[in-house]
């Protein structure tokens, strides 16, 4: 009886420490400080400028509103797509804003909000690649595909490709490297990153695809648990869908094309 006695309190116990837990979101206004995890290698998204040592792109300038709009200071966190998930449910940042792509493996340790990106695959090849010179000719015998360990072209590209070699590299650098050298003939990437390659190298050629490849909606990311503080982030989605804020900032980095308004 008193085994009972003593079990039943600490469920109350238990219950009752659930319902009191703080939100993320009152954390945050407590702290004053808004902790978001960024990947200062993502041109247009949150790229670091080494010249200035300042971010740019879509999702480090949503990053400052989100922080206004809170009424709190904003800190940027550096992550990276392979270290995401542990970054995030480790409670080393609040929210993960750098063009997160929603796949199912992902979705199931974080949250995602409602998509403010869609971005398609795309290639990017050198200038002086003669085997591969369009879409066509990348699924072929001979061809070598290279993708980044850890990002979603991964999975896809292992399911979709039937003749061409895909070889999994652990780096971003590592799969440009291949490609520049020959070693690779191609390597799949998003818009985005595709549009870093012809504005930061002379070697360069992107390859689109000739009707829709694969699109992939890009989104935010939240620990589950905290409904309050998801659902605010969320509504702060809304508003900046309906007061023109999303689409002037996706104007701003020239993202515009791939931008979902609805």
């Amino acid at each position: 009886m008193l085994r009972l006695i003593k079990i039943t309190i600490l469920c109350l116990l238990l219950q009752n420490s659930l319902f009191s837990s703080e939100s993320r979101l009152d954390k945050i206004i407590e702290s004053n400080k808004l902790k978001v995890c960024i990947w200062p290698q993502y041109y247009s998204i949150s790229y670091l400028d080494v010249r200035t040592q300042t971010l740019k792109g879509i999702d480090s300038d949503l990053a400052i509103q989100l922080a206004k709009d809170l009424n709190v200071k904003l800190e940027y966190v550096q992550s990276s797509f392979p270290t995401l998930i542990k970054d995030v449910t480790s409670n080393k940042c609040d929210i993960a804003m750098f063009a997160i792509g929603n796949t199912p493996s992902r979705a199931q340790k974080l949250r995602f909000t409602t998509p403010h990106l869609e971005s398609d695959i795309y290639a990017v090849s050198t200038k002086s690649n003669r085997k591969v010179q369009s879409w066509n000719d990348i699924d072929k015998k001979g061809v070598i595909v290279a993708v980044a360990k850890g990002t979603y072209h991964e999975p896809i590209m292992k399911e979709k490709l039937k003749n061409a070699k895909l070889v999994i590299l652990n780096g971003f650098k590592d799969r440009e490297e291949e490609v520049q050298s020959g070693r690779a003939d191609v390597f799949m990437t998003d818009y985005p990153y595709g549009k870093k390659m012809l504005a930061k190298t002379q070697w360069a050629k992107l390859i689109t695809p000739n009707t829709t490849y694969h699109k992939t909606p890009y989104a935010w990311t939240v620990a589950y648990g905290d409904d309050k503080f998801y659902n605010r982030v969320e509504q702060f989605i809304k508003d900046i869908k309906e007061d023109g804020r999303l689409l002037q900032i996706a104007k701003n980095n020239n993202l515009e094309q791939i931008a979902k308004l609805k």
